[in-house]
């Protein structure tokens, strides 16, 4: 089995759904979880984590963890020898993605509040893998810093998904297809 069909295996998305919401877990298309949030629809999930391109061991970061769905799969994905590092800036959506984490019993995965006004984690950077599952008009430097050399992010920027990868101080951006995503803030 691929590793990310092995991660959706592994971490059903029903259970970082609100309760209310969970006999809608099969559906391909985005979740509201509150406070003008979603979980974001599987197939595109799928399409991100396959261009991600995750890898054993790997430090990743998750920017817009939401309910602790893909902090979830990119930690099945690293594995208990990799760490995940999940942030949020809606604070009782932070405190309940982390306690849906802290359910999947994978402790080198974490999701913490996100900082008003910075961007990412970058007291943890770099990361071999940064996830954004959220919606900037360009691509935001604060996160390409960043990556770690040889690095991947997987961002929409104004409904493209763009991969970077980040070779030393080059960086080559790819564009995978159309998408719509909350706003980053």
């Amino acid at each position: 089995m691929e590793p990310v069909a092995a991660a959706f295996e592994a971490v059903p998305r029903a259970g970082f759904l609100p309760a209310r919401a969970r006999r809608r877990a099969s559906y391909d298309g985005p979740i509201p979880i509150g406070e003008g949030q979603t979980n974001s629809q599987p197939r595109t999930v799928e399409a991100m984590l396959e261009l991600l391109d995750v890898r054993r061991g790997q430090h990743v970061l998750d920017v817009g963890a939401g309910s602790g769905w893909t902090t979830a799969l990119l930690a099945h994905l690293t594995g208990p020898t990799g760490r995940v590092r999940g942030v949020e800036l809606v604070p009782s959506i932070t405190a309940w993605g982390q306690r849906n984490l802290e359910g999947a019993a994978m402790p080198w995965a974490s999701i913490e509040r996100a900082e008003p006004g910075v961007l990412g984690l970058p007291r943890h950077a770099p990361y071999d893998r940064i996830l954004v599952s959220a919606e900037p008009a360009t691509l935001p430097d604060e996160l390409v810093a960043q990556l770690a050399d040889g690095g991947r992010m997987v961002i929409p920027v104004s409904g493209v998904m763009l991969l970077v990868v980040k070779r030393s101080d080059d960086v080559d951006v790819t564009r995978h297809g159309y998408y719509r995503f909350v706003p980053l803030k």
